[in-house]
Formats: C-alpha cells, structure tokens, sequence
C-alpha cells in the first residue's frame, strides 16, 4: 500500500466517524476544503461515490459503508498497537476520550483537572458532556462516567465517588406561602421542578426509602420541566416550586439560606458515579492513570 493510499483512507475514517468535514479536519489538522478535496479524489481514484453531502450533513453510501466496516477495524487495531507502544513509556501519554454526564463533570472531573494535567502533562483528556445515554463502544469512547444505577451491565465498573443522595428543596419565600410536605405524597399538592432524562420524553418520578417506611416513588407535576440540574436549582431558589436534586449541587445555596430542604429522613444516600469501559479492551496507560487518580480523590 502506498503512503498515500494509508493518508486517503485515515481522512475516510475520520469523515465517516465524525459525519462532519469540519470535526474531521480538526481531528486530522487540516482545513475542511482541503478535506473534502481529498475525499473527492479518493472517490474519482475508485471510481465510486463513498458519502452523500449537503449543506448540513455528510452521510455514508452504501459502498461507503461497506468500506468503512472493512478497514475500520484495522484502524482500531493500530491505535490499539500505538497505545502498546506508548505503554513502554515512561510517563502516561497520548489522548483519553470520555463520555460524562453534567452533573459528573462538575463534581468528579472539575475538581482533579489541575492536578492530572500537571502529574500527566503528556495526556490529553477529550471529554463528550452530555446526558444522554450513549454507547461508548459505538461511538469510540475510551471509558464513560455515570451513576451506578445506570452502567451497562456488560462494562467494567469502578465506583470513584462516595455514596450520593438526592434531596427535596425549596426557597424560604416559597415554603412560607406553601406548608412544608411532610410525607412524599404531600408533594402532589406542590408545584414541582422536575428532571427529565435527554433520551426520554416523560419526567422523572422522584423516589424515596425511609427506614422505618420504606420506599416510595411519587410523579410530580408543576411549572418546569428540565433536564439541567443548575436551572432546577436557580428555579427553585427563584421560589417556582419545590426540586429534586443532588444535595452536593445544592450546597452552596442552602449554606446561603437561598434553599431550604424538607423530606430530609425520606432522602437516602445510593452509590455514586463509576468509570466504566469495556471488558476485555485494552487500557492505556493514560486511562489508567485516570482511574486511579479519580480513586485517589473519591472513595479510596
């Protein structure tokens, strides 16, 4: 194979991968023009058309699929024969892609950023903020962080986080005007601040255990529907209704007085976030200083 023919089918992967031009040539460092110009050659010395543009999308034709099932496993085998490489190194290096909720990237990641940047200036931590539910096998993911509950039951998982618990706030001005719910189904009577999963169209149900009670699961209805925890928590403190989130988001404003919680014995603490990855995937050494590091700042 000649070196050329290797660079025309690392920029076919890259485009097929991203389904951009544009993300594609910041990955590869070149201009989006010239991408496409490579591309197109690529497709005249074939002789067969291997994406489908328009203004806003890049798509794969069939024979663009079928090619891109047929090398796309090789190229993963070289990145992997890279990071064996870059295992004999001294210090962890090369680039980390991780898949983390909001919520996980303010209080797991923010914190210990600093800190890993400076123990592993050769790492590089490429991380997707989102909330949805993603497949970090499909989309080429070195590792995801989510709440236990919610980790695929065929990863790996490594708990990096003390035990979490949700609990029910509400401003001061809001609870004067409402009398403060003292059993979870008092909450059918408030105005509540819901949370929706990304993927999902309904509103989370809230879910409670007490020791003495049990567990309880109540749907709640009211002005807001949202699936960010920051915006609940501004709403709540603005007095649009009663809120369900992470007490660890929720700190600052209650040592302010702006929140106040009620509910509190029917508010209890569940495992954390976890790492996760696949089985049987090679780890790099970047990803596993990482993990250990998280360890190190979570529940070790």
């Amino acid at each position: 194979m000649r070196r050329t023919d290797l660079q025309e089918l690392t920029n076919f992967v890259a485009v097929a991968r991203e389904r951009s031009f544009r993300r594609a040539a910041a990955e590869l460092g070149m201009s989006p023009s010239a991408l496409s110009h490579a591309l197109r050659s690529l497709e005249d010395r074939l002789g067969v058309k291997l994406l489908n543009r328009t203004t806003r999308s890049v798509s794969l034709t069939d024979a663009g699929s079928d090619l891109m099932a047929r090398i796309e496993p090789a190229f993963q085998q070289i990145d992997e024969a890279i990071d064996v490489v870059q295992e004999t190194s001294s210090r962890p290096q090369g680039r980390v892609r991780l898949s983390v909720p909001n919520m996980a990237a303010h209080l797991i990641l923010a914190p210990v950023m600093g800190q890993f940047s400076q123990l592993y200036p050769d790492v590089v931590l490429e991380v997707s903020v989102n909330d949805a539910a993603i497949d970090i096998v499909d989309q080429r993911f070195d590792a995801g962080i989510r709440l236990h509950e919610s980790v695929p039951r065929d990863m790996v998982a490594v708990l990096i986080s003390p035990p979490l618990r949700g609990i029910v706030v509400g401003s001061p001005a809001y609870l004067k005007d409402h009398s403060a719910p003292l059993n979870p189904s008092d909450l059918t009577a408030h105005r509540c601040i819901s949370y929706r999963y990304p993927s999902s169209r309904t509103a989370m149900p809230w879910d409670f255990a007490h020791i003495d009670h049990g567990e309880m699961e109540v749907v709640v209805a009211g002005p807001i529907v949202t699936d960010d925890m920051d915006l609940m928590i501004e709403a709540a403190v603005q007095g649009v209704g009663l809120a369900f989130v992470l007490e660890a988001r929720a700190l600052n404003a209650l040592a302010g007085g702006s929140l106040v919680q009620v509910l509190d014995d029917w508010c209890a603490p569940h495992p954390g976030f976890c790492i996760y990855y696949p089985v049987g995937r090679y780890m790099s050494a970047g990803l596993r200083a990482l993990i250990d590091h998280l360890l190190t700042k979570g529940v070790a």
